[in-house]
């Protein structure tokens, strides 16, 4: 692979090489099932007259993204029968996951939340293994198909790919259920499922590391889990690391769940939702993901992490200012833009900052773990939302949603003292 690939689109283009371009389609594949077990089901929940404070205990949906280290070794170093075979370790994997969260959003579309909400629960923490179990492998064949120059833009465009799966499955998802119904709308979604399918087959296999074969279980263990992690802990400051990873989203993630709920509580109807976030929040989603990547490469990652992590933590007050304005669209765009610009520079430098730690040799491995301990704050940490919005009242809790990010803040200063700011490699 070439330090630079030639484009004939001009500087610009460089996101239009079919490595990043692949990246793009896999982020989609990545991001799409995310809101169907988070924001869009709540909203399903409180359509179904389900109580705050049991929407917000089903942030815990999500603790697969949390706990995906645990499995990642096996998907690391050994194949999945038939798959690995007919189209490498990477593609036979992934297919093998999109092909089992197809299957599950199917049976989403079967619940009732009404009726059974602790079913519809178990359904969905389904959902949510297989999802995750996706992005390990999705992160490790990222990483691995593009050189460490490319890392800034793989991160804009797996973050654009990302956020537009989290749109066509949160605000299409919405737009859908407002005509077609709930049940319906899970079963398109798991027909989207099919953008990742396609995009693994006809994909290149990652030139990396050989799978290990067969051997006792300890030296598996050895190879597989320790090693990675011994690996891991050679870096400057490697709990820093960790404690900075852990918290550095957890005021967007105190939220997540909580917005829909909000916004329809609020009177707004699912297609006026749909309708903001599709006209402004994909084009600032577009605008903030390119230029992640973009300032990454001139000013260095913590910089990025640091002035976003900021602007994305104060654009939570934007939802202090929609409790007192009311239904008011106006508010709610501004708000809408403001969120989705700065959480598309901050999604971008997390995840090149991520993506620089890691090792090609143990790539599924250590990404998983970082990526599970970052979203830690949007499953284990967030809860108790539905608890503290109950007490708080709406103002009261998006107003300490916001104060939740000063902790990261603070950890990347620190961290920047410790090691300088971090750059791609070149």
């Amino acid at each position: 692979m070439t330090a630079k690939r030639k484009s004939v689109i001009g500087d610009f283009g460089r996101y239009f090489t079919r490595p990043l371009l692949t990246v793009f389609a896999l982020g989609f594949s990545s991001g799409l099932p995310l809101a169907l077990t988070a924001s869009t089901l709540t909203a399903w929940l409180k359509e179904a007259n389900v109580d705050k404070a049991t929407i917000g205990m089903f942030a815990a949906a999500g603790l697969p993204y949390t706990l995906k280290f645990i499995w990642s070794p096996l998907m690391d170093s050994l194949p999945f029968p038939v798959l690995t075979r007919l189209f490498g370790r990477r593609r036979g994997w992934m297919l093998a996951t999109q092909i089992a969260l197809a299957g599950s959003l199917l049976l989403m579309a079967a619940a009732s939340p009404g009726m059974n909400v602790w079913m519809t629960f178990g359904v969905a923490l389904l959902a949510a293994f297989c999802s995750a179990s996706q992005d390990i492998v999705i992160d490790a064949y990222r990483v691995e198909s593009l050189t460490p120059e490319e890392q800034g833009e793989g991160a804009a465009m797996i973050q654009l790919g990302y956020r537009l799966g989290m749109l066509a499955s949160g605000a299409g998802g919405l737009y859908l259920a407002a005509k077609l119904g709930w049940q319906a709308t899970y079963v398109a979604m798991a027909a989207l499922t099919g953008i990742g399918m396609a995009t693994a087959v006809l994909s290149p296999e990652p030139k990396a590391p050989r799978m290990h074969k067969a051997k006792a279980f300890a030296e598996w263990l050895r190879e597989s889990v320790i090693a990675p992690l011994k690996d891991f802990m050679k870096h400057p400051a490697w709990l820093h690391i960790l404690a900075f990873i852990v918290i550095y989203r957890l005021a967007d993630a105190f939220i997540g769940g909580m917005t829909n709920p909000f916004l329809l509580e609020t009177g707004f109807t699912k297609e006026e939702i749909a309708g903001i976030v599709k006209v402004f929040g994909t084009g600032a989603t577009l605008l903030g993901a390119f230029a992640g990547g973009s300032l990454i490469m001139r000013f260095g990652t913590l910089h990025i992490l640091f002035v976003a992590g900021l602007l994305h933590s104060a654009t939570n007050l934007c939802y202090v200012w929609q409790v007192h304005a009311g239904h008011d669209a106006t508010v709610l765009a501004i708000g809408t833009s403001l969120e989705n610009f700065t959480g598309g520079i901050a999604s971008s430098a997390v995840v090149a900052y991520l993506s620089n730690l890691c090792n090609v040799h143990y790539t599924a491995t250590q990404y998983a773990l970082l990526s599970s301990l970052s979203a830690m704050g949007r499953t284990l940490f967030s809860t108790p939302a539905g608890v503290v919005s109950k007490y708080l009242g709406w103002s009261g809790f998006f107003a300490f949603s916001a104060l939740l990010a000063l902790p990261g803040l603070v950890l990347i200063l620190t961290l920047h003292r410790r090691l300088g700011s971090v750059r791609p490699k070149r």
